[in-house]
This record gives structure tokens, sequence and C-alpha cells, in this order.
């Protein structure tokens, strides 16, 4: 059985903007992760662990629709 597991992808847009999606599993444990730049400004950073069934359908190499859809990044106008 696996015991370390790191996926890393990188989307990249014409108007400046990168997100970086991370997954990282070791062990039992694990996080996902979204990392937001702008003009190659660091914007924001929202972390979340990972379900313990999430982490069993990545090991078995399934799609999980909607992983990331739970991690949102605010923008620096909204912070208080």
């Amino acid at each position: 059985m696996y015991t370390h597991y790191s996926n890393t992808e990188v989307k990249r847009s014409q108007n400046g903007r990168k997100t970086v999606r991370k997954v990282h599993i070791q062990h039992e444990r694990g996080y996902k992760s979204i990392s937001k730049y702008h003009k190659r400004k660091h914007v924001g950073t929202v972390r979340k662990t990972l379900k313990s069934a999430e982490i069993q359908l990545i090991r078995s190499g399934k799609f999980i629709p909607g992983l990331f859809s739970n991690c949102k990044t605010r923008s620096k106008k909204s912070k208080k």
C-alpha cells in the first residue's frame, strides 16, 4: 500500500493569474490546498484536510469531481 502521494496542478491564464492545486497524502493523513497568484504576487491559500473516503478514492486512482469546490480564496478587497 502507498505511504506517500503528492500531486500538483498549475493552471495559468492570459491575464496574469495562476492557480496551483495540490494534494498531499502521507500515511493515513492528507490535505488539499489551492494557492492563487496575480501578477506573480501570492493572493491567498486555502488548505483543508482530506476525508478518509477521499484518500481511498485517490489511492485507487479514481477521479473525484468537485474535490476542490469547498476551497475558496477571498480577494484582498473583501478582507476585514
